[in-house]
């Protein structure tokens, strides 16, 4: 029986560079970076380039990765811009990314408040900064934030956001628990409606551990369609943390119930690697 395959999504160096008191240096990013090009992740997101010295300096190196696709973080355009003439969106064009993953906000609630503008605003927003990425040339990945927040308040909005992106050309729709507030059986449920309307084969889960259960939503989300998993080196991350890459990974290979239904890039002798990366990862921090 042939099995699908899964990806691999890390953002310790963005995600959990959010953390208080943590602040990775170039030398940590490049440390970092290489040990998860070692063990075979497929995404490793670096940071912002644009926005601090850091990662604008480590996003103009060459890294010449093996096994991972270096991705630049970002956010969706601003108002005010043409998509053509947001300089953000040129700073992440202009890195030595392969890929692009901008946020966008898919909870009206947020929409009105913390971004204050329509939501259709938000939504012609998404489609033009999906549409100037793809042009590019790079791979586009739109992180949903706020996504099953949103979903609870007002499904027919949350999934517009997500059609504003995916009907435009982006390769990964991943919906966000970003206020780590879901529980597993939400997550199945609301995985599977959303599958209903985009591919599983398109579709990423980024889980925030605020209930301790980031881990178990990453795995519920993956037996409910999606095939990309975001996380973390040891679950480093803002507030409560992220998805512990580092329990999840096992998880896929040594479980039956994952491992007779999906492969990962990553080689199976290179699971001896994960203590190393770990132990890396808290002698930097």
């Amino acid at each position: 029986m042939s099995r699908e395959k899964l990806f691999i999504f890390d953002t310790t160096l963005r995600d959990g560079a959010q953390t208080q008191g943590v602040d990775f240096s170039i030398d940590d990013k490049e440390k970092i970076s290489s040990a998860l090009d070692k063990l075979g992740v497929d995404y490793v997101e670096g940071g912002w380039p644009g926005a601090n010295p850091t990662d604008t300096e480590f996003f103009n190196k060459d890294h010449n990765f093996k096994s991972t696709k270096l991705t630049a973080f970002g956010m969706t355009k601003k108002s005010e811009h043409s998509a053509e003439n947001d300089p953000m969106l040129s700073s992440l064009i202009n890195s030595k990314s392969t890929s692009v993953c901008l946020f966008g906000k898919s909870w009206d609630f947020q929409v009105d408040v913390a971004l204050g503008i329509s939501n259709e605003q938000n939504l012609i927003n998404i489609r033009e900064s999906t549409k100037h990425i793809v042009k590019s040339g790079k791979e586009f990945i739109f992180d949903a934030e706020h996504f099953f927040d949103g979903y609870k308040s007002n499904p027919e909005y949350a999934m517009s956001c997500l059609k504003a992106a995916y009907d435009n050309g982006a390769r990964w729709i991943v919906l966000c628990d970003t206020n780590g507030g879901t529980l597993p059986h939400e997550i199945t449920k609301i995985v599977s409606e959303v599958s209903k309307n985009i591919p599983g084969e398109n579709l990423g889960i980024h889980a925030h551990n605020d209930t301790e259960n980031a881990v178990a939503n990453s795995l519920a989300a993956v037996q409910a369609g999606v095939r990309q998993v975001q996380g973390t080196i040891n679950g480093l991350g803002e507030r409560c943390g992220n998805a512990n890459l580092m329990s999840l990974i096992p998880t896929f290979f040594l479980k039956k119930d994952f491992s007779d239904k999906f492969e990962l890039s990553i080689k199976r002798e290179n699971l001896k690697n994960l203590t190393q990366c770990s132990r890396l990862l808290d002698e930097i921090l």
